[in-house]
């Protein structure tokens, strides 16, 4: 053995040891492992650097923005409404609801983009029925992967695997040829977690910085503006835009509550609607050109004044003592004494007046104030409040949502095809949810993980590393030697267990281009079709699921579910290896003739 090898073998044990005892957070692990190949000469600083550049990281960085284009506008918020009445708050219902679905988005399009689309909606549904976030996320991700295997365009690895046996004059594989075993595979996982779910970690996840401050629901007051997109629209045609987190608790018209009307009854320039709104759905109708909230309506001008910067919102929390206790928002006079409007109230417990304005302070309240950063100072200083933080919310552009299901649709179409090879299509679908306004700039930037950018692009010089010096085709060699004499299915199984294993540190396609000649050799030599050899190979190197950093889509749940390494391993590996005897079993009936029930002939 050379020595580059030994230098590869030292540091990938090394990597491996940090990667499961956690000492290091994953992307410093991959940074160290990337500075030690560099500094042993195993590889060099071109090769080291070139996992920035790489297809896995371009695409992981625009299916952020993807996903983020797609948040912004609604889409998964309508996804995850469909989940939320199909489950019932129920865990093994979830479970059932969500990893049928995701299966399916992930068999037209990225794995990686359907977890990162889904993976806030179940945060929210995790919080909202006081689940743990880890019960759901790992089926999610699972679900995600064996899902590529329903079609051929799902993964890199089957299109390469395809290209091999065309190069190696067979008739290659059809769009649907590895359908029937990507089934088998989604339906037995779907059965393997509802029977295993007591494996499960119980752990609350994160909702990401800040969400301790995200509170759900905020009373606030609505206008409908004259002249405006929504004059003489009806109700429900407004709640079905706004989403159903938005709840109509009072309507009035010329100031005078109306209890005559309803969801059928048209909206009229003035009236004024009574609500309880997210953050999210808050800063929406604000934004919303047609409607506004009516304390900044009315109160805003005097307020406005003069002074630095856009008006914002931010949230102030009552304190104990305060000055502001029992008396009412309308006695204070907010725009007048602090150029600044209330235009929202959360209150944990108690009743509230059905007018704002008329509410009677309490300690603990969250106001929602609107006005310019230079009087937010003055706010900030003021002992009686607790604290003035940024206000969360993000709003939602819902008008824009069929133009950015249109540029998803596209962007698939153009990797799955490959008419525009796949790192381009999705950056060319991440720009234009940007240059198009399904999502702004900043909130493009902000979704982009970098930890898990890092993390992707400081291990793929590991698969770089095993190539250059040999010691993947040291391996491979010595596999060949040990199989070549073994029954088909026994082969199958063990082609399958090597992309497993060499899918955890290289990618699904490079582990089938290193290991697919090796099948079909031995394909060759038993003189047996070449197919179901090379397609248990890229099954391997696809859904095995046996550590985080096997596939990406594993790295995205890993920080949000508070998942372990040791998570991985206790869920994924029986999983792995009763999957490869599946697609073993399988592939054999498909294009071996062999029995597709144990027990027949």
């Amino acid at each position: 053995m050379a020595m580059s090898q030994i230098l590869f073998l030292l540091i990938l044990a090394g990597g491996l040891y940090l990667f499961v005892s956690e000492r290091l957070r994953v992307d410093v692990t991959a940074m160290l492992i990337l500075l030690a190949l560099v500094l042993t000469r195993v590889i060099e600083p071109k090769q080291a650097l070139s996992g920035f550049s790489s297809e896995p990281a371009i695409i992981i960085a625009a299916v952020f923005v993807i996903s983020a284009g797609l948040a912004a506008t609604g889409i998964t918020e309508r996804i995850g409404q469909w989940i939320g009445r199909m489950s019932g708050g129920n865990e093994w219902r979830t479970i059932a609801v969500v990893m049928p679905t995701v299966a399916v988005l992930a068999a037209f399009t990225h794995h990686v983009m359907v977890t990162a689309m889904l993976m806030p909606i179940l945060l929210r549904h995790a919080r909202q029925n006081g689940m743990p976030a880890s019960r759901l996320l790992m089926p999610m991700a699972l679900a995600a992967s064996m899902g590529t295997t329903l079609t051929l365009v799902s993964a890199p690895a089957f299109l390469l695997a395809d290209n091999m046996l065309q190069r190696g004059g067979g008739e290659g594989l059809g769009i649907f040829s590895i359908t029937p075993i990507g089934i088998a595979l989604v339906l037995f996982s779907m059965v393997y977690i509802q029977l295993m779910r007591w494996l499960l970690p119980r752990r609350s996840g994160e909702h990401g910085e800040g969400d301790y401050l995200r509170i759900d629901r905020y009373r606030t007051e609505l206008l409908v503006m004259s002249g405006g997109r929504w004059a003489t629209r009806t109700l429900a045609e407004l709640k079905r835009a706004i989403g159903p987190e938005v709840h109509v608790i009072g309507w009035l018209r010329d100031h005078e509550e109306r209890n005559d009307l309803g969801d059928a009854s048209p909206l009229l320039g003035g009236d004024i609607l009574l609500i309880e709104a997210g953050a999210d759905e808050l800063k929406s109708l604000h934004d919303d050109p047609g409607l506004d909230l009516y304390p900044i309506a009315r109160f805003g001008a005097k307020a406005n004044g003069e002074g630095e910067g856009e008006p914002q919102l931010v949230q102030a929390v009552v304190a104990p003592g305060s000055e502001f206790i029992g008396r009412s928002v309308r006695d204070l006079d907010f725009s007048r004494q602090f150029r600044a409007v209330i235009a929202g109230l959360w209150r944990r417990s108690g009743a509230a007046a059905a007018r704002l304005i008329d509410t009677r302070l309490q300690e603990g309240d969250v106001l929602v104030l609107w006005g310019r950063p230079a009087r937010f100072s003055e706010l900030a200083a003021h002992h009686g409040f607790l604290m003035l933080v940024p206000f969360r919310g993000e709003g939602m552009r819902r008008l824009r949502a069929p133009l950015a299901l249109l540029i998803m649709l596209v962007t698939i179409v153009c990797a799955a095809t490959e008419w525009v090879d796949p790192p381009l299509a999705f950056l060319m679908g991440a720009v234009l949810m940007v240059v198009t306004r399904c999502v702004d700039l900043k909130r493009a930037y902000r979704e982009i993980d970098v930890r898990i950018f890092v993390m992707i692009a400081g291990v793929i010089p590991l698969g770089i590393a095993m190539e250059k010096t040999g010691t993947a085709a040291l391996l491979a060699g010595g596999l060949m030697h040990l199989v070549h004499d073994w029954s088909p299915l026994a082969i199958l199984v063990m082609l399958f267990a090597a992309g497993a294993l060499l899918t955890q540190p290289m990618s699904d396609a490079a582990s089938t281009a290193l290991l697919g000649p090796i099948a079909l050799s031995l394909a060759h030599a038993l003189h047996l079709p070449p197919t179901p050899f090379v397609v248990c190979t890229a099954l391997g190197a696809v859904v095995a699921f046996i550590t985080p950093i096997g596939h990406h889509g594993s790295l995205l749940i890993l920080g949000p579910g508070q998942y372990k390494f040791s998570d991985f391993l206790r869920i994924g590996l029986p999983l792995t290896i009763m999957v490869a005897f599946v697609c073993a079993w399988m592939a054999r009936w498909l294009w071996l003739g062999g029995p597709l029930l144990p027990l027949s002939h």
